[in-house]
């Protein structure tokens, strides 16, 4: 499985520090929609789904979470703890985020907008799909 953990680069001084997120410099789609998730519980997991298209780019602004991430074939885990350091995931990952830290603040740039026609909420449908469509099994 291709999971990119990608390098932000970070500038600053005695004053602080900032990244910066832009298209066709670090982040290689059209961003359409952003959005972040706080105040989750560490016995909480969130995901648990695919995306038939969207790709996203996931940072840990603050805190840190588990990652599972799996193709159907193959599945790791990774602790995103990192804020410059973005996950970056592609379309037909499956992906489950867990053991979330007290101020975990999960960041997630999205290159389309939402839409409930794109999610693959079902772990057995996700297996059917990766066969059929990108592993040319038949059943």
């Amino acid at each position: 499985m291709d999971i990119k953990l990608i390098r932000l680069q970070t500038h600053g001084d005695e004053r602080g520090s900032l990244i910066s997120l832009e298209h066709n410099s670090n982040i290689h789609f059209d961003i359409k929609r952003v959005y972040y998730m706080f105040n989750t519980r560490d016995d909480v997991r969130r995901g648990c789904h695919a995306h038939r298209h969207l790709k996203q780019l996931v940072v840990a602004v603050r805190g840190s979470c588990r990652f599972t991430l799996d193709n159907g074939q193959e599945r790791i885990e990774l602790l995103l703890d990192n804020p410059a350091q973005g996950l970056l995931l592609d379309s037909m990952i499956w992906r489950e985020m867990h053991e979330f830290s007290e101020d975990c603040v999960l960041m997630v740039l999205a290159d389309q907008v939402y839409d409930e026609t794109d999610y693959v909420r079902s772990y057995n449908d996700y297996i059917e799909i990766m066969k059929r469509e990108f592993w040319n099994v038949t059943a």
